[in-house]
């Protein structure tokens, strides 16, 4: 069985391996990747930047089966994410499967049934005539970060410097982020950058230390902020400071919350607008802001505000030079408690400030800055200044295309796909792996089990109907990105499809109390889903009762108690409560 895969980042990899794997007499899976650069990486070699770093930890961005050492840093840098990815394409013998160069042109639908891939290989700049492969499958992996989204903004193009109303001779720069290497890029410049993603902030930061003259960051319609990692705080004027932080993507437990979630808890998402409530009340408390962690400027509408609603931004280094204009906070609850900023986060003794404001609405004719009006405190500071950047940066993000794709053919789309966003019913023989992002989490190991799905719809393992989805983010119908998901919920909902969702009692009797333990109170790692099921993995315990214990005792006793056996204990009530009302409303003949 043929299996073309398009693209050899991280989702094309981990697809290959595994379809390697789950190849057997009635399923002969033929797996080839065709990437259309020189390498493989994806994105995470060929849109990177120097200083660029994961926000997602090593604990939830690493295959299941293929780990880091315990010494290995928490964040991987762009480089040794990279390495990683190669050392797992080397671990598994996938280079014989893995053709680069190859830039896929047209992929149509046969009569057979099949699928003809055309493409060109690239070779010394010159390319070559049209190559075909036939396949009776079609993995798309080519990312969500490709194709630019740059949007129209009149008058971007009379971006000029101006200093002491002189113009001086300085080359404007108009670039998208997908094209910035260095920080010798934003030495001197104005920059203005447009977008508060993950990359924004970045970019932001990266301007600071670059020595620009001035740095505008610009915002749709705010942001949630938080560090990757769980930083100090004071209270009561002593430090709590931990020498390993804890990644913030390692928080979320799993019991109550992700595993054994009543489906109607589950259709209120109440246990989302619950955790969102009391982390604004300990937020409060402990920065003197509820909008994210200690950010006095660019928060979201109360109505978009908390987990349930956006992609948490876990780039946090511009932060500092974003709040001095806005934080004040009285003495003595800087006593009570204060958030600490990390050492090489912290502004240097000087008067910079990263400005925050609206999206420009146009440039005038000669290059100043006009912002969107608003109410927004950002607002009233940035529409009295006299901006004029020589420098704009598109951080607008991807936008999803699939233009080889033929039209004729009839494909689906990844807003199609309606079996759990990876393939339609009826066109199992077509996939899109990677093409959801998590609020909070990473997409490699969403990837993986999407994989894991795709493998057992093949195979006719899935049992169909499946239950409603309640993993996606909530969105209005202007929203530009519809496609997020709940990390924890979309990994169980998958886990639970292929039954490969451990039980607690089986847990217990197979691997013993510490696997139990850390299932109970860990984040949706991956291994948790290979401890029973179709994809069932021999080294899945050792890295729970290593790596991942590692982590979850790292809390220590007070913060696995607060963070964990507290919420635990409340959504197994909730669930409780609810399993009990439902009972009743069957008894009288209701429908769950």
């Amino acid at each position: 069985m043929r299996v073309v895969i398009i693209g050899a980042g991280p989702s094309g990899l981990v697809t290959c391996k595994s379809l390697l794997e789950a190849a057997n007499g009635d399923y002969p899976f033929d797996p080839i990747v065709l990437e259309q650069e020189d390498n493989i990486g994806g994105t995470f070699r060929y849109r990177s930047y120097e200083h660029a770093n994961l926000v997602s930890s090593k604990q939830l961005t690493s295959f299941s089966d293929f780990r880091l050492p315990l010494s290995h840093a928490d964040h991987l840098t762009l480089e040794e994410y990279v390495l990683y990815l190669e050392n797992y394409a080397n671990a598994f013998d996938l280079a014989e499967r893995i053709r680069l160069n190859c830039k896929v042109t047209n992929i149509q639908r046969l009569e057979s049934g099949k699928h003809q891939v055309t493409f060109e290989v690239r070779k010394d700049s010159l390319t070559s005539g049209p190559q075909i492969i036939v396949a009776d499958y079609i993995a798309l992996c080519a990312g969500l970060h490709v194709t630019p989204s740059i949007p129209t903004i009149p008058g971007v193009e009379n971006v000029l410097t101006s200093r002491n109303n002189a113009t001086i001779e300085v080359m404007p720069k108009i670039f998208h982020s997908h094209t910035y290497k260095s920080r010798s890029q934003l030495t001197g410049r104005r920059v203005l950058i447009l977008g508060t993603g993950e990359t924004g902030m970045d970019l932001a930061y990266e301007s600071v230390k670059a020595g620009a003259r001035e740095v505008v960051l610009c915002s749709r319609s705010g942001f949630l902020s938080f560090p990757k990692a769980l930083n100090d705080f004071e209270i009561f004027g002593i430090d709590f400071k931990s020498r390993t932080p804890v990644p913030i993507d390692s928080l979320i437990t799993n019991l109550g919350e992700t595993a054994y979630v009543h489906p109607w808890i589950a259709r209120s998402h109440i246990r989302w607008f619950i955790s969102d409530f009391v982390i604004k009340r300990v937020l409060w408390l402990l920065t003197g802001t509820q909008a994210g962690c200690n950010q006095w400027v660019g928060e979201l509408h109360p109505s978009r505000l908390g987990r349930a609603y956006v992609f948490l931004n876990k780039s946090h280094k511009a932060m500092p030079y974003l709040n001095r204009p806005y934080r004040k906070r009285a003495w003595y609850l800087e006593y009570l408690s204060r958030y600490i900023d990390p050492q090489e986060d912290s502004p240097p003794h000087t008067n910079f400030t990263v400005e925050l404001a609206p999206f420009p609405s146009h440039f005038t004719s000669d290059g100043q800055v006009i912002f969107t009006p608003s109410k927004r405190k950002d607002y009233l500071r940035t529409s009295k200044m006299d901006i004029r950047p020589d420098t704009v940066i598109y951080a607008t993000g991807y936008t999803q295309q699939f233009e080889y794709l033929d039209k004729a053919s009839n494909y689906p789309s990844p807003q199609s796909a309606d079996l759990r966003n990876i393939a339609k019913s009826g066109d199992e023989t077509v996939a899109f792996i990677g093409y959801v992002r998590p609020g909070v989490g990473a997409i490699p190991p969403l990837s993986e089990m999407q994989t894991f799905f795709w493998i057992s719809l093949i195979k006719k393992q899935i049992k169909t109907p499946l239950s409603v989805p309640y993993y996606h983010l909530l969105t209005s119908e202007n929203s530009r990105i519809k496609y997020g998901v709940d990390h924890s919920a979309y990994m169980a909902t998958l886990a639970k499809d292929m039954n490969a969702a451990p039980g607690l009692w089986d847990l217990w009797q197979i691997y013993g109390m510490k696997v139990l333990l850390c299932y109970c109170f860990g984040a949706a790692f991956t291994p948790f889903y290979r401890l029973v099921g179709p994809f069932q993995s021999k080294v899945a315990p050792q890295i729970i009762k290593t790596e991942l214990w590692e982590t979850i005792t790292r809390r220590g006793v007070v913060g696995n108690i607060v963070m964990g056996l507290i919420p635990m204990l409340f959504y197994l009530t909730l669930n409780l409560l609810a399993f009990g009302l439902g009972v009743g409303w069957q008894v009288i003949g209701g429908d769950l």
